[in-house]
């Protein structure tokens, strides 16, 4: 597509949409085509947005908690009437199934109405009091301006994952989306637009990551930041926010591992394994990285989930029926295909897939590789594409030992119908999430995120608003 024929879109800044003389162009990883561009800020524009943000705060905190999610319904339902438009835009700069898109607009909308109604539910309390004519209480009060850093991967909903909790506890967001991903932040921020927030409670910031990143750490008005992305840049984010002692809400790298024991349900434990595996095109933090069978049953589960993985169907997310999109971008491809021949080279057969598809976008065959040794590429860094690498367990033991022989820790699934193990399971699975014959556990009313190096704090849930308010403690004397 030439220059002249690629939309060009502003971005919400301070209230009001302006145009920047920098652009950013977004390619279509399907094709491999620029075809949009969007307006780039510079560190004063984003220095500016804080001002904004902070100019609005009093009067957003001051709503009642029903008033703000009054504003967060009425956002809802714009996200609900723009949905399918908004889908098609997730697919064409991400690339993902357009089902999978539409899918992502629906927790898009329920992470809106679940924290509408949460920012209601933000207690403080009263303490019984230990000292004679004293009385103590709790109250919970919004942490201040918001920077909120959002992954390309699954660019609207990870971005409201952040977004709502912080506006339901009274707090204005600066939003930060991928630069390879913009468009469906964008088109969010129009619907914040027609819903009637205040100028400066929501706004986005487009540009280089790095400068918008030393913006938030450096500018006090930055309360909080909150990041999805790579434990590397957790490091950096942990390492900048030091200097001010500011509080980091970080979701970062998994590795997750998929447990299948051999009285499983064999067909549910393949169905489960697949969306666990190749849901978003395997481009997901949450996606099971290290699939371990017991032994027993290794050879009949892998000839169904073979079969399974062969009936996928590979192409254009726009296309009916796709199942497994493109990667996003040259790199992730290459990365890809070097692991699958690592893995190969340290004796893993593959025994689906395993190559580029085509000659246009970033296709990859959805590919099975069992017989991976523990030292594979793929057994100990995250794997960002439709690659399955399997082996074999013997014991409930063994399987847990090498769950938790990660430095990592986001989630987890077992394929189990043993009640007593399901317990054992839960409680030493070294994970912020574990799913059980469940493929696609996230929802928006219970908490997300990582022990060890995959993060810190919680997303969603109740966990979600708190992670947004401070606690303090009043004390009253001469009573």
């Amino acid at each position: 597509m030439s220059n002249d024929e690629q939309k060009s879109y502003k971005v919400y800044f301070g209230g009001k949409w302006i145009e920047t003389g920098e652009k950013i162009q977004i390619t279509d990883p399907a094709t491999g085509e620029k075809f949009a561009s969007v307006s780039a800020l510079n560190r004063d524009q984003v220095h500016s947005a804080f001002d904004a943000a902070q100019a609005a705060f009093p009067a957003w905190r001051a709503l009642t908690a029903k008033e703000r999610g009054a504003f967060l319904f009425r956002v809802a339902d714009e996200v609900h009437k723009r949905a399918d438009e908004i889908a098609h835009l997730i697919t064409l700069e991400n690339g993902k199934p357009l089902a999978q898109s539409k899918g992502e607009m629906a927790m898009t909308e329920d992470h809106l109405r679940w924290f509408a109604e949460e920012g209601r539910r933000a207690y403080g309390r009263v303490i019984p009091h230990q000292a004679p004519g004293k009385r103590n209480m709790v109250v919970k009060t919004p942490i201040g301006v918001v920077g909120a850093i959002a992954p390309w991967n699954f660019p609207l909903v990870l971005g409201i994952r952040k977004a709502a909790p912080a506006l339901a506890a009274g707090c204005p967001v600066v939003l930060k989306p991928s630069s390879q991903t913009p468009l469906s932040s964008i088109a969010f921020a129009e619907c914040v637009e027609a819903a009637g927030i205040p100028g400066g409670v929501f706004q986005l910031v487009i540009g280089s990551a790095r400068m918008i990143a030393e913006e938030f750490l450096t500018n006090p008005i930055c309360r909080k930041i909150t990041f999805t992305g790579s434990t590397e840049v957790g490091r950096e984010l942990i390492k900048g926010a030091a200097q001010a002692i500011k509080p980091l809400s970080l979701e970062l790298g998994g590795l997750a591992p998929l447990l299948v024991f051999d009285d499983c349900n064999l067909d549910q434990a393949v169905q489960e394994t697949l969306i666990a595996k190749f849901r978003n095109t395997g481009q997901s933090c949450i996606a099971a990285n290290r699939i371990y069978v017991q032994r027993s049953i290794h050879d009949e589960f892998v000839k169904r989930f073979v079969a399974g993985v062969q009936k996928l169907k590979t192409g254009p997310g726009l296309e009916p029926s796709v199942d497994i999109g493109p990667l996003i971008n040259q790199q992730g491809l290459d990365a890809a295909l070097a692991q699958i021949e690592e893995a190969v080279g340290r004796g893993g057969k593959v025994l689906c897939g395993g190559k580029r598809k085509g000659s246009t976008g970033y296709f990859l065959e959805p590919t099975v590789i069992d017989g991976v040794s523990a030292a594979s590429l793929c057994m100990r860094e995250e794997t960002f594409a439709p690659v399955a690498p399997i082996t074999t367990f013997e014991t409930e033991d063994e399987a847990i030992e090498l769950a938790n022989g990660s430095e990592f820790g986001l989630s987890a699934y077992a394929m189990t119908r043993d009640i007593a193990r399901i317990f054992r399971l839960a409680e030493r699975i070294e994970a912020g999430t574990l799913g059980i014959n469940d493929g696609a556990p996230t929802t928006s009313n219970a908490p997300f995120g990582g022990v060890k190096q995959s993060g810190w704090g919680r997303e969603l849930g109740s966990e979600g608003l708190e992670a947004f308010m401070e606690t303090k403690h009043v004390s009253f004397g001469g009573m």
